[in-house]
C-alpha cells in the first residue's frame, strides 16, 4: 500500500508543526535581540546560521531513508529535540538581558537542538512521502507538505504578533511554551500508525554513506541543480534576518507589528504558492523554468521597492513585503517541482539521498545567506545612515535573485514538464 490523499495531509500537519517553531527564532526572537536588546544583527545570525549549518547531515538521514529505518521514530523524536531547542531559544533571549554570557552559551545549545530537531525530522518526513507515496503523486505530495508549512509559518507569525504586544518576557517564554508543546503533540498524533500501513519498497544498499553520495554528486543534473538551489536560497533568506529589524529601525514597527509583517510575508508565499500550484498542476499553464524565472524576477523587483521605500518614507513596506512573500512562494514551488521530478532521475534507491543532498544546499545557503545579510548590515551600518544600509543589502539581494533566474533558465529542463504530470524514473 502507499501513502493516501488523507495521509499525505497528515503529514504536512508535521510539516506546519516545523514551520511554526522555526519562524519564532528567525523572525520573533531575531527582532528582540537586534530591537529590544540592541545587540548587533550579526550575533542572531550566527545562531541562525549554527542551527542551518548543522543541518548538513540531512543527506546522512536521505541515505538511512534509502537503506531502511523506522522514520516515524525520528520524526517525532526530531520535532521533540526541535521543540526544546525553541523553547530554549526563547528562555536564552530572555536571559541575554541579564546575564549575557549565560545567555549567549543558552542560545547556543538551543540552536544547535534546532538544527538536529529540523534535520532529523524534516528529511525523515520527505523519505517516507518519497518513499511510500506513488510517482505521479509526488509532486503534487511535496507541494501539499510544503504549503502547509507556509501555512504554520504564516499563522503563527500572525497570531504571535497580535498577542505579543505588550511585549515581556514572561508573556514570551508562555507563547513559545504553548507553540512548541502543540507541535510535538499534533505530530505524534498525525503521524501514528502511518509507517505500518504503508509498504514502502526498501532495497538494502551495503554501500557505505561516503561512495553513495559520491555515486549521486558525480550525476551532472544532481550536481548542477544543487549548485542552483544553493546560489536561489542564497538570495531568498539573506532578507530573512534583517526585515523585522528593518521594519523597527527605519518605521517604528513594533515587536507585534514586525512579527505579523512577517506573516503577512508568509501568507503571500502561501498565495503564491497556490497560484502556481493551481495555474501549472491544474490549469497546465507554463513550464517550470518559466515559473521559477519569474518568481526570481518578481522578488528582486519586491525586495528592489523595499530599499527604495527605506529612502522615500513612504508607507507601503506592507504591500511591498507581501509582493515579495508572493513571488518568493511563485519561485519555491516550481523549484519544488523541478525538484521532485529530479529526485528520481539518475541511479535507483538514491531518492533520498538527492533529496537529502539539496536539503543540506538549502539549509547551507539559508545560513549563509541570513549571516551574509545580517552581518554586511552591521557593517554598512558603521559606514552610512540605518535606511541606506539596509537598502544596499536588498539590493545586493534583488541582484542574487536576478542570476538565479538566468541559471534556471539554463539548467531546469525546457520541456513543458508540469508537477502533476512528471513520474520520476522517467
Amino acid at each position: 500500500m502507499t501513502l493516501s490523499w488523507l495521509s499525505i495531509v497528515r503529514l504536512g500537519l508535521v510539516q506546519m508543526c516545523l514551520g511554526a517553531i522555526v519562524v519564532l527564532t528567525t523572525s520573533t526572537l531575531n527582532r528582540l535581540m537586534v530591537v529590544e536588546l540592541a545587540l548587533p544583527a550579526v550575533l542572531p545570525g550566527l545562531l541562525v546560521a549554527l542551527h542551518y549549518g548543522i543541518q548538513i547531515t540531512r543527506p546522512n538521514w536521505g541515505f538511512l531513508s534509502d537503506t531502511g529505518g523506522r522514520r516515524t521514530r525520528f520524526i517525532v523524536g526530531g520535532m521533540t529535540v526541535l521543540a526544546l531547542g525553541g523553547l530554549g531559544a526563547a528562555a536564552g533571549v530572555v536571559l541575554l538581558e541579564t546575564a549575557f554570557a549565560a545567555g549567549l552559551a543558552l542560545s547556543v545549545v538551543a540552536y544547535a537542538l534546532i538544527g538536529l530537531g529540523v534535520g532529523a525530522s524534516g528529511t525523515s518526513l520527505l523519505a517516507l512521502l518519497a518513499t511510500a507515496t506513488v510517482p505521479h503523486r509526488r509532486a503534487a505530495a511535496a507541494t501539499i507538505t510544503w504549503l502547509m508549512m507556509i501555512l504554520g509559518i504564516a499563522l503563527t507569525a500572525g497570531l504571535v504578533g497580535a498577542i505579543l504586544d505588550p511585549y515581556s518576557p514572561a508573556l514570551l517564554i508562555k507563547i513559545v511554551a504553548v507553540v512548541t508543546g502543540a507541535a510535538v503533540l499534533l505530530t505524534a498524533v498525525s503521524v501514528a500508525g502511518i509507517e505500518r500501513r504503508v509498504r514502502a519498497e526498501r532495497r538494502p544498499d551495503p554501500m557505505p554513506f561516503r561512495a553513495g553520495l559520491a555515486e549521486v554528486w558525480a550525476e551532472r543534473r544532481a550536481r548542477n541543480f544543487t549548485l542552483f538551489v544553493f546560489l536561489s536560497m542564497t538570495a531568498y533568506f539573506m532578507q530573512e534576518l534583517i526585515l523585522e529589524p528593518y521594519a523597527g529601525l527605519v518605521f517604528a514597527f513594533t515587536p507585534g507589528q514586525s512579527t505579523s509583517l512577517s506573516g503577512a510575508q508568509n501568507g503571500g508565499v502561501f498565495v503564491g504558492m497556490l497560484t502556481v500550484g493551481i495555474a501549472a498542476t491544474g490549469l497546465r499553464i507554463g513550464a517550470l523554468r518559466h515559473w521559477v524565472a519569474a518568481g526570481c524576477l518578481g522578488s528582486a523587483a519586491a525586495l528592489t521597492t523595499i530599499a527604495a521605500l527605506g529612502q522615500s518614507g513612504l508607507p507601503f513596506l506592507v504591500p511591498a513585503t507581501v509582493a515579495l512573500g508572493v513571488f518568493n512562494g511563485v519561485f519555491a514551488v516550481a523549484a519544488i517541482g523541478s525538484m521532485m521530478a529530479l529526485a528520481g532521475q539518475g541511479r535507483e534507491t538514491r531518492e533520498g539521498t538527492r533529496m537529502g543532498l539539496w536539503g543540506a544546499a538549502q539549509a547551507i545557503a539559508a545560513g549563509f545567506g541570513g549571516l551574509l545579510g545580517a552581518a554586511t548590515v552591521d557593517v554598512l551600518r558603521l559606514l552610512t545612515d540605518t535606511a541606506t544600509a539596509f537598502g544596499l543589502v536588498f539590493s545586493l539581494e534583488a541582484g542574487l535573485f536576478l542570476a538565479a533566474a538566468l541559471m534556471a533558465a539554463r539548467i531546469i529542463d525546457r520541456r513543458p514538464v508540469l508537477p502533476a504530470q512528471v513520474v520520476p524514473g522517467e
